[in-house]
């Protein structure tokens, strides 16, 4: 069981984790070991997530959430699988707690009076600057 926030609780079931070998330093023991964790998240199956969090973790996953709804995280920073484990689960748990933070809807508001006679005086200051340059009319 791995708490995410006070009211999000993820079932270790819920939760896939694969090894596989991962590339980068490591020497011989790149080729024996399968250090990398790709981790899958069923992200619209989830009993554990209301609706709107998982609306707000579908946009916040991009890429990595596949057709049916998963969530495909893929770790290989370090060298050991516990570590790369640790750190899939945290980014997982760093995702969620993004997702279930409901964004502030903007109240539209009108602007002041006096902003409105500061972009007013504005436009007169620079017309007369651009009428000074135009080319005086000669009188006869």
């Amino acid at each position: 069981m791995i708490r995410v926030t006070r009211s999000i609780v993820l079932e270790d079931s819920e939760i896939e984790l694969n090894f596989v070998r991962a590339s980068g330093p490591g020497g011989q023991n790149v080729n024996k070991v399968a250090s990398a964790v790709q981790l899958r998240f069923n992200v619209a199956q989830s009993p554990s997530l209301s609706d709107d969090v998982r609306e707000r973790l579908v946009t916040l996953g991009g890429r990595r959430i596949t057709r049916d709804g998963v969530l495909v995280l893929s770790a290989d920073r370090f060298r050991t699988q516990e570590l790369n484990r640790a750190d899939a689960l945290e980014r997982l748990c760093a995702l969620i707690r993004e997702a279930s933070i409901a964004p502030i809807p903007r109240r539209p508001t009108r602007p002041t009076l006096a902003s409105k006679r500061r972009r007013l005086d504005g436009k007169k200051l620079d017309s007369r600057r651009k009428s000074l340059r135009r080319t005086p009319v000669k009188d006869d």
